[in-house]
């Protein structure tokens, strides 16, 4: 006669009748506890926010809408140096450029396709002058495709209209940079 291995021993207590788990099972005991859990919350304050009412605080570090900056004498920042173009890791910029009279370098198109971009702040990063910068703004859309690929002419106009706001947002963010 053989007698039985270990393994056959655990299988067969594993499958075998249980009178605790059965009266468990016939009691509801799992539906109970997830209606006490139910119950717990339901009387709670909600913490949802009306959206367009009610808005959350947003991260000082917030990457949002690109825009392009200039000096205070109202030169374009950019040098056309095309740092942001190369780091790019979804090559949504492109830049073309020419040498001015004066033998600075300065862009002739400057484009940001908002549809590739996965707004890294790689372009932000590698900028030597602070030209590109992306703000706090996340209440853009577009409702085709083009509206959301911005041209130089558009990025200068987004870096004019909230340049207070960016750079109070810079001068915050500097003793981290």
């Amino acid at each position: 006669m053989s007698t039985p291995t270990s393994s056959a021993v655990e299988i067969e207590s594993e499958s075998s009748f249980s009178l605790k788990d059965f009266l468990s099972s016939f009691m509801l005991g799992e539906l109970f506890k997830g209606l006490a859990l139910t119950g717990k919350y339901a009387f709670r304050s909600k913490i949802t926010l009306e959206y367009p009412e009610e808005k959350t605080p947003l991260s000082p570090r917030f990457r949002g809408l690109h825009a392009l900056r200039r000096y205070e004498n109202g030169e374009e920042r950019c040098i056309a140096c095309k740092l942001c173009e190369a780091i790019c890791p979804a090559m949504a910029i492109t830049i073309e450029s020419e040498i001015r009279a004066d033998g600075s370098r300065r862009t002739t198109r400057y484009d940001i396709d908002l549809n590739k971009c996965i707004f890294c702040g790689f372009c932000e990063e590698s900028c030597p002058v602070d030209s590109i910068v992306e703000t706090s703004i996340l209440e853009y859309h577009g409702e085709s495709r083009s509206d959301l690929y911005f041209t130089k002419d558009m990025l200068l106009a987004v870096g004019d209209r909230y340049e207070a706001q960016i750079a109070a947002a810079r001068a915050a963010d500097a003793k981290y940079r």
